[in-house]
């Protein structure tokens, strides 16, 4: 019986939680500018079809992302702004982790059953905070963003739990019937949580994420300083089906260890014993001119990156090669949500992308998963 569980991203959300970009050292000189056309398209693609909550962490990103708002002509009922001190946009890590408790009823005879099959249970949602340090302690100061789950949980109304383990939202992928997707290079890594071994972190992922199977790739994307995020190499779009980052040339430094990462999924199975559905998506380029601000000539870029949302899902674009290849091969996954490419050249230059810098706030499980059985 689980106790908690983590619904998939194409769960119902209530709100998306985005923080507004104010970092110089991430985004130095017009760097900034750009970065905020990137989020104001984001948020008129995201805007009609879910409620935004958006962190400011001074007068001046309060007044720039007003003023975007404003100048596009988006709806206010839509967005609110909420004055959280931040150290930087990467949400998706330092964020809440929404998960949803079983509620088990006092007098099971006189409880209306709401999980399907016999069980008199109800699902609560609650507020995570893993534990965060900036990718094993590689930009500081980070304790505002390590802050951000319990404020949250306090401003929105959440109750608020604490698992005992550094973990980024981005290092993991669920599909809502019994697995995760991580990677080694992240999880077990000694600058995240040296004090735990890898049966240990994976007992606290079944504990508190509500799987039973756990799928390891190996190593993440060169430029990706997260050491290497899932959410640039393989994600979910289904309960078996998975999008899985490629590349085709030889001579490519990500070559080998797409390679390696491909090989494990087209090895791995659900808990039913069937071999999940493989989609691959192709590399973009991923080598820039110049470096990043900590001196990498690549960045993660990854079509992996996307995000989504109630009603539409947000691809990043990169690439005039594979862009629209790769639209269409979201479309006839996602019919009732619309496919909205962003271009994400600016953004990924800091090192993250669409999904790095939102964080989802689930509404419901679904029916077809309480119904399924898997959680009951």
């Amino acid at each position: 019986m689980k106790k908690y569980f983590m619904p998939p991203e194409w769960a119902p959300h209530r709100l998306t939680l985005l923080a507004w970009p104010d970092n110089r050292e991430t985004w130095p000189g017009d760097r900034l500018n750009r970065v905020e056309q990137v989020y104001a398209n984001i948020l008129q693609a995201l805007v009609p079809y879910e409620e935004v909550v958006i962190l400011t962490s001074c007068p001046e990103a309060h007044q720039a992302a007003s003023a975007m708002i404003q100048n596009r002509g988006l709806d206010w009922n839509r967005i609110r702004l909420l004055r959280v001190p931040v150290n930087d946009v990467w949400i998706r890590d330092y964020g809440p982790v929404t998960l949803f408790e079983k509620q088990e009823p006092a007098d099971t005879s006189a409880t209306p059953a709401t999980s399907g099959g016999n069980q008199k249970v109800t699902w609560k949602p609650v507020m995570a905070n893993w534990g965060y340090n900036a990718w094993g302690g590689k930009y500081p100061p980070w304790d505002d963003d390590d802050r951000v789950p319990e404020q949250l949980a306090g401003l929105l109304g959440y109750p608020f739990i604490e698992p005992g383990m550094i973990l980024e939202g981005g290092s993991i992928d669920v599909n809502g019937a019994g697995t995760l997707l991580t990677t080694e290079s992240v999880l077990l890594n000694p600058n995240r949580n040296p004090a735990l071994n890898r049966q240990q972190i994976e007992e606290k992922l079944r504990n508190w994420l509500g799987v039973d199977q756990i799928i390891w790739l190996k190593k993440g994307l060169r430029g990706d300083d997260t050491d290497g995020h899932i959410d640039d190499l393989a994600r979910f779009v289904s309960k078996d089906t998975i999008m899985a980052t490629v590349c085709h040339d030889r001579a490519d430094p990500n070559y080998d260890l797409l390679q390696e990462n491909l090989e494990i999924l087209y090895r791995a199975h659900d808990l039913d014993g069937q071999p999940f559905k493989i989609l691959e998506l192709p590399l973009p380029a991923t080598r820039i001119d110049g470096t990043t601000v900590d001196g990498s000539d690549y960045v993660p870029a990854s079509y992996a990156n996307f995000y989504i949302a109630n009603g539409c899902v947000l691809v990043p674009t990169y690439d005039q090669r594979y862009d629209e290849q790769v639209l269409n091969l979201f479309r006839p996954l996602f019919q009732g949500r619309r496919i909205i490419g962003i271009p994400c050249k600016n953004l990924v230059w800091g090192q993250g992308s669409i999904h790095c810098i939102t964080c989802q706030v689930p509404q419901t499980i679904p029916q077809k998963i309480l119904f399924e059985g898997y959680i009951s």
